[in-house]
């Protein structure tokens, strides 16, 4: 339902705001960047609330337009925009940070038409939680955690498409996420993420999951279509003077590596050189 909403949205207004066209386009980016300035300058969450309404109606519009997959919003450092490699999906993402309630996430995600049919667009929102992202659980459209994913890669299993993505959640001040998800659609469209392809001491998850301190740097990349690599976690002193723990980057790194439909956990990898995400 929330699917069929959304589009009837943007049915709406995509007669309504131009972003098809260099002009419409450029016009359409401008716009975006002052209104996203005005929501970090303003501290009124109703403002905050009301800013956002416009800038999803502006990115809604152009994730149905049929420029959304040959064209890249340059110089939007706050918005997410990555494509998988097959090019049949797109996802934007977007959070906006409040003042005195969860933070809130936003994200788009439009499938290719095949056989020159129209695209499919999903809009999902989600807002920080204090409970942890489950790994025993599917998510949907109505209970997603929210997260800024920035990486994806397709892979096969049982025959079918899955995607894997490589997401963050900024949390609050005494907490960090980052997400090792598994997105499908349902026969209908719908959205759906989690797959019990994890495989970790054996012990099977839908998803893994690094929670950290906000004060450190704990990076998770592709390291290449088949192998995901991130920092192996050691507890570290947050810093709030209250004698509390959480986890940070330790000195190794473990991987998750595709093997036969499924991705098996190896600890202590070798990696030299690499950038941190």
């Amino acid at each position: 339902m929330k699917r069929i909403r959304v589009l009837l949205i943007l049915i709406l207004f995509s007669g309504i705001i131009p972003v098809t066209g260099q002009t419409g386009i450029g016009d359409t980016q401008l716009t975006l960047e002052d209104l996203y300035k005005r929501i970090t300058e303003t501290k009124d969450e109703n403002e905050k609330i009301r800013l956002n309404d416009s800038i999803t109606l502006f990115i809604g519009s152009y994730a149905a337009s049929d420029s959304v997959f040959i064209h890249r919003f340059e110089n939007l450092r706050w918005l997410g925009q990555i494509v998988s490699p097959d090019m049949k999906l797109k996802i934007l993402t977007w959070n906006v940070f409040m003042r005195n309630s969860p933070n809130r996430y936003f994200c788009y995600f439009i499938r290719k038409g095949e056989k020159k049919q129209k695209n499919t667009v999903n809009y999902l929102t989600g807002q920080n939680r204090e409970e942890p992202i489950r790994t025993d659980m599917t998510y949907n459209a109505d209970n997603w955690y929210g997260a800024l994913y920035y990486a994806i890669q397709p892979f096969r299993k049982n025959r079918q498409t899955h995607y894997i993505l490589l997401g963050l959640d900024y949390g609050n001040i005494k907490l960090s996420r980052k997400v090792i998800e598994v997105l499908n659609f349902t026969p209908d469209g719908d959205i759906l993420f989690g797959l019990d392809c994890f495989e970790k001491e054996n012990e099977t998850g839908l998803r893994y999951v690094l929670e950290y301190s906000p004060e450190g740097i704990v990076s998770l990349r592709m390291e290449n279509p088949k192998m995901i690599v991130f920092d192996s976690l050691t507890k570290v002193t947050t810093g709030h003077g209250d004698g509390s723990e959480l986890s940070g980057a330790g000195i190794t790194f473990d991987a998750y590596v595709f093997k036969r439909g499924s991705w098996k956990f190896i600890s202590d990898v070798d990696v030299k050189n690499k950038k941190k995400d």
